[in-house]
């Protein structure tokens, strides 16, 4: 997986994930409240209704009041013709009292026979004593057994009027024991479950609307995101591709000024002798002499030893041989017997063996510190060194590092870095080293002041060496 793409996503799954758990957050809490919702209301409602009920049967009791006080008879004696004739006009006046479709008051004696139901007439006399309903639950025994303890409520099940149907009802009864009756009415609450199950709509609602305000956002900050992205991503490609693009000309510049400089060895160094060592062979075949033939033999073997020179700082043979501290011990008595500078080389630690391309990386980068010093340092002695780190707790091999220090001129490093920016041509050897030791996961480090001399740190840690050798296994 590239690694924008992981950027990316670690921009956006922690985005997404926040907004997933703040809609279930926002889901529950919702219910909860619904839910509290729900109990306040259904507790406010029954409370409403118990209180309604109560007055609908006090103001039932009061109007019956007048005849029932003036009734001499005990309960229990109904052949008094005036204390039937009272309760006569009472059944009649609770008939003609209602208060809705299905609000009515109805009356039994204490035995449970029907004495007045204003909506189902067809009652009229029955004995329901032993009724129950759909529950099993002994209906008329309940509101009995209420009202001779004093009166109160009953939640029972009784067929509504207007629909026919079995419907949930709070029913309070209180008993005239005069008359041996109880008297009572009620309401049915399939109202409450209306107003619960529009309630529990509203809310649903709400929590969609609030899902799609959250998936919203999140739409919307994934968009700014990738929208961000997309542009941090174009826009460091266009400056990926003016990179490449000068990286390209340096190298071209490079390759170029390569070649040029190998022309120039061979035109001014090895073809000037071997020019010269014709001639001489030629003078020595005319006159007949062998006088000459020593004189062209040692110019042919400084001609060899010059292709040699080439050669090894092409590619030193030795760094495939012997390895690197052996290649970097030549490289130094190369500088060392060519006059430029004294170079002193040592290695500290267990030297062991590196992956080829690391030996490679590391020789390039120790070669081009010599050159930058032979040119433009002008330093008295040159130290390099070649550090093995330790093994780890592990066995793991440790770091490597190389360091090339010199007590010259010095410079300033971020005048430098201006100067290439300014002109890439300059500094092209630093930003070489840079860009070697980058490409093999390793760092370099850079101290210098002008008249304190320079210090190069080429460090490559063991991460690196391990994957470079993983990657890049020896055939």
């Amino acid at each position: 997986m590239r690694l924008r793409l992981k950027i990316l996503l670690l921009a956006l799954l922690p985005l997404v994930a926040s907004l997933l758990l703040i809609a279930v957050a926002v889901r529950q809490q919702e219910r909860e409240l619904l839910a509290r919702e729900h109990a306040a209301v259904q507790r406010a409602y029954m409370d409403a209704r118990r209180d309604e009920l109560r007055h609908y049967v006090e103001l039932a009791v009061s109007t019956l009041q007048p005849l029932y006080e003036r009734s001499p008879a005990l309960a229990g004696q109904t052949s008094d013709a005036d204390v039937e004739r009272d309760k006569r006009e009472a059944l009649r006046l609770l008939s003609s009292l209602d208060y809705g479709e299905d609000g009515y008051f109805f009356v039994y004696d204490l035995q449970g026979r029907v004495l007045m139901h204003s909506r189902q007439p067809e009652l009229l006399g029955r004995d329901l004593w032993g009724l129950h309903d759909p529950l099993g639950r002994p209906t008329i025994q309940q509101l009995v057994g209420q009202a001779r303890a004093g009166g109160g409520y009953v939640e029972y099940l009784w067929r509504k009027p207007s629909s026919g149907e079995m419907a949930p009802k709070l029913g309070y009864v209180v008993a005239m024991e005069r008359w041996n009756w109880m008297l009572g009415t009620g309401l049915y609450l399939d109202g409450i479950r209306a107003t619960l199950e529009q309630l529990d709509h509203e809310a649903q609602a709400n929590i969609a609307r609030t899902m799609w305000g959250i998936a919203a956002i999140a739409v919307f900050g994934v968009a700014l995101i990738s929208a961000c992205a997309l542009a941090l991503n174009l826009s460091e490609h266009r400056q990926s591709e003016a990179r490449l693009r000068a990286l390209a000309h340096d190298v071209v510049r490079s390759q170029e000024d390569e070649r040029a400089h190998l022309s120039r060895e061979l035109h001014d160094g090895v073809s000037q002798t071997l020019v010269s060592t014709k001639l001489l062979i030629e003078s020595a075949q005319q006159a007949g002499s062998t006088a000459l033939l020593p004189r062209a033999l040692e110019r042919l073997n400084a001609s060899l030893s010059e292709v040699r020179g080439l050669s090894h700082r092409l590619r030193p043979a030795l760094l495939d041989t012997l390895g690197l501290p052996a290649a970097l011990e030549h490289l130094a008595r190369e500088f060392d017997e060519a006059g430029a500078v004294p170079v002193s080389m040592r290695v500290a630690g267990a030297p062991r063996e590196l992956p080829e391309l690391l030996n490679t990386v590391l020789f390039r980068v120790a070669q081009e510190a010599l050159t930058n010093v032979a040119k433009h340092a002008g330093a008295a002695r040159v130290e390099m060194a070649l550090e093995f780190a330790a093994d780890d707790a592990r066995g793991e091999p440790g770091d490597v590092l190389l360091r090339v220090l010199d007590d010259g001129a010095g410079f300033d490093p971020e005048e430098a870095e201006l100067a290439e920016r300014d002109d890439p041509r300059h500094g092209i050897g630093l930003r070489n080293m840079r860009e070697r030791m980058a490409s093999v996961g390793g760092l370099l480090d850079l101290q210098s002041s002008p008249g304190h001399g320079t210090q190069v740190e080429a460090v490559v840690p063991a991460s690196a060496i391990r994957r470079l050798a993983r990657d890049n296994p020896v055939p």
